[in-house]
């Protein structure tokens, strides 16, 4: 057989798992997922710049009203008999609100959220309490549907919380408390700690507690790249100071009628801030995801590359060999 013939028909050496150009194939595809992922970390850290500059802008509301509800219960004496809101019942009846992500491709943050969920109901069912819950987000939506748990009432929330989806959860919140459908409500939400951490995190949200509103301190985050890195440096913040009203100021209201009034806006504010801190949480989670995932697909295309370099390699000695063999037939 011809030597330009014997080459024609010479195929590819078979190295571990493909061929030398199936390897190659998969080096492409390994390195268009990494840019995949890389794109979707940065997508991510720029949602998450906007959630902080979200929490930045209610800030002067929150303190606005956490100063005039402080001055208005030093106004009353701290008499808050008359206020349901602030008005504690015995437990007969509790419902959870719990707030998962819409999405996926964030690590554990949905199933930690949903673990701790479901973990809370048992325990109050075991206890002897009626539990119903209240679902935001699709992920906790599809998981407690499908096991048939007593749902009230289910919101969808995207990656970007507004005032008018915060008001709709919240008025289905106040009407369930104070039509004595329930005696406390319970908020689930992942509270953002930093950009490689997250805390499932459970408060009291309804009745409210009087000096935790006045006193309650609060903290933002921001979002940094020093040195090339992203992090998140938190500020502390104290409580706003109470408003000073004068003894001899006349309200045109009783001061009792204005604090019912304020309550639901103040919790219209927290399940807002809850849903921007949770979408946080979520964002951070799923730039950990991605660069994990990142990093995984590099070390996989060096693996693949040492395997294609093998596979070169071992063809082209096959080649040699070959051109050897037949110069020494022709001899």
């Amino acid at each position: 057989m011809p030597a330009g013939a014997a080459h024609r028909t010479r195929k590819a050496t078979i190295v571990m798992d493909g061929k030398a150009n199936a390897i190659r194939d998969r080096i492409s595809t390994v390195q268009n997922t990494k840019k995949i992922t890389m794109a979707m970390k940065l997508v991510a850290a720029a949602k998450v710049r906007r959630a902080q500059d979200a929490v930045l802008a209610t800030r002067p509301f929150s303190e606005t009203l956490q100063s005039v509800f402080g001055g208005l219960v030093d106004r009353m004496g701290g008499d808050t008999a008359d206020i349901p809101l602030l008005t504690q019942r015995e437990v007969k009846k509790v419902t959870i609100c719990c707030i998962t992500g819409d999405r996926g491709l964030c690590g554990g943050y949905n199933s930690f959220m949903i673990k701790k969920a479901e973990a809370r109901y048992n325990e109050l069912v075991a206890a002897g309490i009626e539990v119903d819950m209240v679902l935001i987000g699709k992920k906790g939506i599809s998981y407690f549907e499908r096991r048939n748990f007593p749902i009230r009432k289910t919101f969808e929330c995207g990656q970007n919380p507004t005032s008018k989806e915060a008001l709709q959860i919240s008025e289905e919140l106040l009407n369930t408390y104070l039509s004595g459908e329930t005696d406390t409500i319970e908020l689930l939400y992942t509270k953002f700690v930093s950009l490689i951490a997250s805390a499932p995190a459970v408060r009291t949200l309804v009745p409210f507690s009087a000096s935790e509103i006045s006193e309650k301190g609060d903290e933002v985050f921001q979002l940094t790249s020093s040195s090339g890195d992203f992090e998140v440096e938190r500020t502390e913040l104290d409580a706003a100071e109470p408003q000073d009203f004068p003894n001899d100021m006349i309200f045109e209201q009783d001061p009792t009628q204005i604090v019912n009034s304020i309550l639901p806006l103040y919790l219209n504010g927290q399940i807002l801030r809850t849903l921007q801190e949770s979408v946080a949480s979520e964002l951070a989670a799923r730039m950990q995801s991605m660069q994990a995932a990142s990093d995984n697909a590099g070390a996989l295309a060096k693996d693949l590359s040492m395997q294609y370099n093998r596979a070169r390699q071992a063809a082209v000695t096959q080649e040699i060999l070959e051109i050897v063999s037949g110069a020494s037939a022709l001899e």
